[in-house]
């Protein structure tokens, strides 16, 4: 049980993580390749579509296993701490925060169109 409750905590530090990635995206102190890379990051982290599709057993699963906390790494090292356990803090209060279904709707559809767009210009 220990094992679980510690896997669980590493999830969420992982998603609180990303979230502070997303605000460190926004914030004008942020370094412009950490801003990039935190852009990238959390979008890949949050997105519903991945480089490798889940329900590829095993391997599905490893992109998210992997990518993310790698690229969460990278990105913590090109921020100065002090600004990100601020980013953090934001981060944790975002989260208490009610979830936007608008928000969602907003980015499936987002998704959908540069799909369609893509196999639009692909296919002429």
């Amino acid at each position: 049980m220990a094992i679980v409750a510690r896997l669980k905590g590493w999830a969420r530090g992982i998603k609180r993580d990303a979230l502070a990635l997303w605000v460190a995206a926004r914030d004008p102190r942020t370094p412009p390749l950490a801003k990039l890379l935190a852009v990238a990051i959390a979008a890949y982290a949050f997105s519903p579509i991945d480089l490798i599709p889940d329900f590829i057993p095993v391997i599905g699963y490893l992109d998210d296993l992997i990518i993310v906390p790698l690229g969460i790494i990278l990105v913590i090292k090109l921020i100065d701490p002090a600004l990100m356990a601020t980013f953090r803090a934001t981060a944790s209060e975002l989260a208490a925060r009610p979830v936007s279904r608008m928000a969602a709707a907003v980015f499936i559809l987002i998704w959908v169109t540069a799909a369609a767009l893509l196999a639009y210009w692909s296919l002429t």
